[in-house]
């Protein structure tokens, strides 16, 4: 069966772009608000593998995207490490033990906690129409490091920043752990039935060019040998938001199969500094999406006449805002599909 999303991303170009949305199954959506309010909880929501399938199902129902992402978060790879997390009201995800001031070793792996997440994949696998591609995902590990150093997330990263120059032979087995368990969980993801991956590395704007090439490339071109080596001819999308300047250096330094474009990039200036031929994502701003009417139009013809000789899959520039009204989605996928 013919899967557009796919055959992009294994990189043929496309005369429509096939496209789905980052956070594609969340807030806005009132079936997820429903089921959400049912569950009492992310976390529930999420280790339950029928509530989960559901909410990962439910935006292919209602506007039949290309490709359908697993719904879950990327936390959950410090939770099986043995962190404790937790998701309170207003106030973000918070990991306990913070590693600021625990050592590594005082934790307890507990690699059982994502099987409720392959038994999601297992479940969503089975019912997604034939012409869709399934999407894994898991955070890249300077990103995961930041949340589980200081605990919580942070605007600028400065405590994981600090840590690493401080104690940078402590911080890198804070990083290596998170590889290693991270090839785990996207091979069981592909196993289970995923059929492409992306590692979302929300903060890697925040680094010089230095630790980009430590904390970013070099720990995330491990997770590309390690899962081809598994895993060979799954396709890999970076996601390195805020990169900008140093994306090139991304593209042949981490090997993914696409790349990700933030909503900071010029997608014409990436088109011409990425190699020729390598799948792009991206880069509605999602604001535009959220504004609707002609500042949405202007950005999707934009952003689609950016490629003309590329692959390109239509998405955000990041997560769809959860005030987005749904009639927006739809003009959105009408004119991206030319109807």
């Amino acid at each position: 069966m013919d899967k557009p999303l796919l055959r992009v991303l294994n990189g043929r170009k496309s005369d429509r772009a096939p496209v789905w949305l980052m956070r594609q199954a969340g807030r806005y959506l009132p079936e997820y608000r429903a089921l959400r309010a049912q569950k009492g909880g992310f976390l529930a929501l999420a280790t339950d593998p029928v509530a989960a399938a559901e909410v990962t199902i439910q935006p292919i129902d209602r506007f039949g995207f290309d490709g359908a992402i697993l719904f879950s978060d990327i936390l959950m790879v410090p939770w099986a490490l043995g962190q404790d997390l937790t998701f309170g009201a207003g106030e973000g995800p918070r990991l306990t033990p913070p590693l600021v001031d625990h050592a590594l070793a005082a934790l307890d792996a507990m690699p059982a906690r994502l099987d409720p997440v392959y038994a999601t994949v297992a479940g969503v696998a089975a019912r997604l129409p034939t012409a869709t591609t399934f999407l894994g995902f898991a955070g890249s590990p300077w990103t995961v490091a930041t949340y589980m150093v200081a605990g919580q997330g942070s605007r600028d990263q400065e405590e994981t920043r600090r840590y690493a120059y401080r104690d940078p032979v402590a911080f890198a087995a804070i990083v290596d752990s998170i590889v290693a368990m991270t090839i785990e969980y996207l091979a069981q993801q592909i196993a289970h039935g995923v059929e492409a991956v992306q590692l979302f590395d929300s903060w890697a704007g925040s680094l010089s060019p230095e630790q980009f090439e430590r904390w970013v490339i070099a720990p995330n071109r491990a997770i590309v040998d390690g899962l081809r080596a598994r895993c060979p001819g799954v396709p890999i999308i970076g996601f390195p938001k805020g990169a900008g300047g140093k994306l090139a250096a991304y593209a042949a330094g981490t090997t993914v199969d696409a790349i990700g474009l933030d909503e900071t990039v010029d997608p014409r200036w990436a088109d011409a500094v990425l190699p020729p031929g390598m799948p792009v994502q991206g880069n509605l701003d999602p604001l535009a999406l959220l504004t609707g009417g002609e500042a949405l139009d202007r950005g999707i013809d934009r952003v689609l006449a950016a490629f003309p000789e590329r692959p390109h899959v239509f998405n955000l520039g990041h997560g769809i805002g959860q005030h987005t009204p749904v009639a927006h989605v739809e003009r959105l996928l009408a004119r991206v599909r030319g109807q």
